[in-house]
Formats: structure tokens, C-alpha cells, sequence
């Protein structure tokens, strides 16, 4: 089974084939990361735009590496939620009209299980397991009980790490995006310069928080 995967959900264009669930045949990817930097993080406006215009472009090339047309597509998937909103629909409207256009089933994917779902393409990894989700805007504990069954165990109460990470990098005038600057200079940093609060959730022992400690970063 071969399935063409669509991305909108941030600021990179992306669209890949996928066979049988674990077999990249392609993976083609437009960002707009340069035009973000010049605000130091991401403008959904800018993002939704360039979406538009690179959508189509992306998923030609991707079927084009991958040697197939829509003919050898069994289905399509492409992320509904969470995400910007501009650019979401950009990537959902441009998947069902394809779908539409060549009576391809259409499935929809929930960013964070994609995330999760990832890891069978990195790895021979099956269910049940515990999995960590860390990204720009979600800090979560999964318990993945099957292909399709999740329990979140833990979540961020308020910021994920990674914004935290990114405005505070923003902040010392750190490249964008600041989580990937701040990690590179981490190793050369002293653990003990600073001392930084460390909030604990008392009615959930598996939550945690990030945004005093990104607000006294900033404050630092």
C-alpha cells in the first residue's frame, strides 16, 4: 500500500510517500524558515502564503521521486489539526480537492499522533510503548497501547519547552529558531551560573509547566 502524506501545519511545505507504513519512497520539503527569521519567529500570515504557493509544487515532486502518479496512490493523508490555522486549510483544501479529483480515500491525521507514528519509520518499534512527544508547541507523555489507542499520561500545563526554548533564545538575541542555538552553546555553559525555578503540578504528578521558567529566564 502506498500512501501520499501531506504537511501544512507550521511553516514547511512538506509531502512524502509512504509504503506499507514504514517505507519512505520520498520526503520533499518548502520552508520559509529565512523570511520567519527576519521576526524572530514564525508569522502565520507569511506561512499560510507560502504554503499556497509551494503546495502544489511539493506534492508533483514527491510522487515524481517516488515514481508513481496518483494511479499508484492507495490513499492520502494530510494533517488536520492541531496547527495555524491558514495553514492547515491550506494543506486540507489542497488534499480534498486531489481526492476529490482522482476518488482517492482521504485521511485525516492528528499532528501529535504523526509525531508518534514517526517513530515506526525510524525504527522497528511496536506497541505497547511509552512515548515522549517534544515539540515548538506540545510537551506530552503518551502511553501507546496500539496503532490507534492513546492515553496521555502528561502534558504541559501552559507553554511547551520548545517556546519556552525559542523565546528565551529570542530574548539574548540568539539566531531563530533559539532552541536549536541555545543547544548548540549548552555544552559549553555552566549548569550552576543560575538558579532557575522548577514548578511542580501537585494535583497531576506526570504534568509539568514552562512558562515561569521561560519568564525567568527572560527576566535573567
Amino acid at each position: 500500500m502506498k500512501i501520499l502524506g501531506i504537511e501544512s501545519s507550521c511553516d514547511e511545505t512538506a509531502a512524502s510517500v509512504v509504503e506499507d507504513g514504514r517505507k519512505v519512497l520520498s520526503n520533499v520539503i518548502a520552508t520559509s524558515l529565512e523570511e520567519h527569521k527576519l521576526y524572530g519567529g514564525v508569522v502565520p500570515e507569511i506561512a499560510s502564503r507560502r504554503h499556497a504557493e509551494s503546495i502544489s509544487g511539493v506534492v508533483e515532486e514527491a510522487l515524481a521521486q517516488a515514481q508513481c502518479t496518483m494511479d499508484d496512490i492507495d490513499a492520502i493523508a494530510v494533517t488536520y489539526a492541531p496547527g495555524l490555522i491558514g495553514s492547515l486549510l491550506v494543506g486540507v483544501n489542497f488534499a480534498k480537492g486531489l481526492a476529490s479529483a482522482t476518488g482517492t480515500p482521504l485521511v485525516p491525521v492528528h499532528h501529535l499522533r504523526g509525531h508518534i507514528a514517526s517513530n515506526y519509520i525510524s525504527s522497528d518499534i511496536k506497541p505497547p510503548f511509552l512515548c515522549l512527544v517534544v515539540s515548538g508547541g506540545h510537551s506530552h507523555i503518551v502511553a501507546v497501547k496500539s496503532y490507534t489507542d492513546f492515553k496521555v499520561i502528561g502534558k504541559t500545563r501552559d507553554d511547551a519547552a520548545g517556546e519556552a526554548l525559542d523565546k528565551a533564545g529570542r530574548t539574548m538575541g540568539l539566531e531563530y529558531p533559539g532552541g536549536i542555538s541555545i543547544d548548540k552553546l549548552s555544552p559549553s555553559g555552566d549548569e550552576n551560573a543560575f538558579k532557575f525555578p522548577v514548578p511542580k503540578i501537585h494535583d497531576a504528578p506526570y504534568d509539568y509547566s514552562f512558562s515561569g521558567l521561560k519568564t525567568a529566564v527572560i527576566n535573567t
